[in-house]
């Protein structure tokens, strides 16, 4: 039995195009898993993990992350919570400040202000749920003044962020957010 032309030229281009839609989502579905630069992984080249490290301020196609605010200064601290808890503790002079916890994959895990805080000092832990189960066993003394984030993912970046009212004072703002910790307990 012989196909026409017509039905062979007909078939061959549908099996093109069939081959063709396979190649193309299995392209598209393999390209997160391939991509080597995270904002986890692009955060380390600023310094050491569980210390804040101070972010060169924000200029057009130069951010060190997306979509930065030039109007603030911006310091990260990259951790692990299998190294154990982390305690972030900062007093930052200015009348706005966050700060945003993120996964190793960039995802917003929590988020905090200055005025959602009711402080002007950020006191804040952040440990898994079995930590959390441990600490409460023999909790610190401060417990009661840290605002206490659990979460399942072990991998993280803190990014504090501080609001510059005027040129002046983005020294000050720089110290201060050097100053601040990302550490351990006690």
């Amino acid at each position: 039995m012989t196909l026409s032309p017509r039905f062979s030229i007909t078939l061959a281009v549908f099996s093109v195009l069939f081959l063709a839609t396979i190649v193309h989502i299995l392209v598209v579905m393999g390209i997160p898993l391939n991509v080597q630069h995270s904002a986890y992984d692009n955060i380390a080249s600023y310094g050491p993990d569980r210390e804040f490290n101070l972010l060169p301020d924000v200029r057009p196609q130069q951010e060190a992350l997306p979509d930065l605010d030039p109007a603030m200064k911006h310091a990260t601290c990259r951790f692990q919570l299998a190294d154990g808890p982390v305690l972030f503790d900062a007093s930052i002079p200015t009348s706005f400040w966050s700060i945003g916890l993120f996964n190793s994959a960039g995802e917003a895990v929590y988020s905090l202000n200055n005025r959602t805080a009711g402080a002007e000092r950020l006191s804040m832990l952040v440990l898994t749920p079995a930590q959390l189960s441990i600490l409460r066993e023999n909790p610190p003394e401060n417990l009661e003044d840290l605002i206490v984030i659990e979460t399942a993912d072990i991998s993280g970046f803190a990014l504090l962020r501080a609001h510059v009212p005027h040129p002046s004072r983005a020294n000050a703002l720089d110290q201060a957010l050097l100053s601040a910790t990302c550490g351990t307990i006690g």
